[in-house]
């Protein structure tokens, strides 16, 4: 028996989770919750067993021993425990704030990994650490990390949450910022999902970006379906923009207080953000030193990461010095995770650098 068999299971549950969830939120009806809170917890215990084999191993393979053999090491190994991350700090906010209507937003995020993983063709192969990662430094940088990340996920989740609760007018600039969020991401998902399905091509994300990534809708050679592409997408902004409303009354029927609200994203920055600054930045400067002999380079990952940095840090200066409230701060909540997601993904992808070890 060994990790992949875990982690399969894990990966139903969580689907499986986050079906329920979504039901939960639609219906109101306990049972569906109660389900859900059950499914999610047995997918937490499967992935954990499964980190735990995948981490024997890797130490069994390498033969460094097991402290420093985490399996942390490619794109899959930090996808998986993004994923354990946000599904244990989601399963803290749910026990402390008796409410289970945030799953419905959480568990779409570790269903969107988990489905990456397996559309992208991400290897899932135990492969030799580089001469860079064979250090102590590995486990507690990219372990804070992924905690740090985990942190502004759920933040990002309860910041569109508040924004959705609280905006009236679809002519509001942020019922604007949040429909228009919302429908950009919808419209990047089925333009990923018609390029993989169309060309059904297993090679390395990063080379799947770079060579097929809206090939079959915006970037089609044929000027007609671009044409047909962007009209599409631009109707599924407007109806997002025009019937969000009906999103606002599903939560709304939960008794969601938007003060909660504000209170999670908050507290989930508050305690992302030193995690971040110290295991991301200052850990991650002193091992670039160890391991490239200098502590900033102004690689892009490096660059990102501090962007990242400068945009949760104006965060709390708001709400702490100048006592910023509400829709401001969930606004640069969202944008925070986006900054988030681009210094994880999109940089080891679409860039290159000294951390490009993280995209094979």
């Amino acid at each position: 028996m060994d990790s992949s068999l875990f982690f399969g299971l894990s990966t139903m549950a969580y689907i499986l989770a986050m079906m329920l969830y979504i039901a939960y939120v639609a219906f109101r009806k306990s049972p569906i919750g109660l389900m859900a809170t059950a499914v999610t917890v047995s997918g937490l215990v499967l992935q954990t067993a499964a980190i735990v084999l995948r981490w024997k191993e890797f130490a069994d393979l390498s033969g460094l021993g097991f402290f420093h053999s985490a399996p942390l090491t490619n794109l899959y190994e930090s996808l998986i425990f993004f994923v354990w991350c946000l599904i244990l700090g989601y399963l803290v906010v749910e026990f402390k704030f008796k409410n289970r209507s945030f799953g419905a937003f959480v568990t779409p995020i570790a269903g969107l990994v988990l489905a990456f993983i397996d559309l992208a063709g991400v290897s899932k192969e135990i492969q030799p650490l580089v001469p860079a990662l064979k250090s102590n430094w590995l486990l507690v940088h990219v372990t804070m990390s992924f905690i740090a990340y985990a942190a502004f996920s759920i933040s990002f989740s309860t910041g569109i949450m508040y924004l959705i609760v609280k905006t009236e007018k679809r002519t509001e600039p942020a019922y604007i910022f949040w429909t228009v969020t919302f429908g950009l991401f919808a419209i990047l998902l089925i333009a990923m999902g018609l390029d993989f399905f169309s060309f059904k091509v297993k090679v390395r994300p990063e080379i799947f970006v770079h060579n097929y990534l809206f090939r079959s809708s915006f970037l089609h050679p044929s000027a007609t379906v671009k044409i047909v592409s962007y009209l599409t997408a631009f109707l599924l902004l407007i109806c997002v923009w025009r019937f969000g409303g009906v999103l606002k009354r599903v939560i709304a029927n939960f008794n969601i207080h938007a003060d909660v609200l504000d209170e999670i994203t908050y507290k989930s920055i508050a305690v992302g953000f030193p995690i971040f600054t110290l295991g991301g930045l200052v850990f991650g400067a002193i091992w670039a030193d160890q391991a490239w002999g200098r502590y900033w380079s102004w690689d892009p990952k490096e660059t990102w990461s501090l962007i990242t940095w400068f945009i949760y840090a104006f965060y709390l200066h708001g709400r702490m010095i100048r006592g910023w409230r509400g829709r401001k701060v969930a606004i640069v909540s969202v944008i925070g995770f986006m900054a988030v997601m681009f210094t994880y993904l999109g940089v080891n992808l679409l860039l290159s650098g000294l951390h490009a070890y993280g995209s094979k």
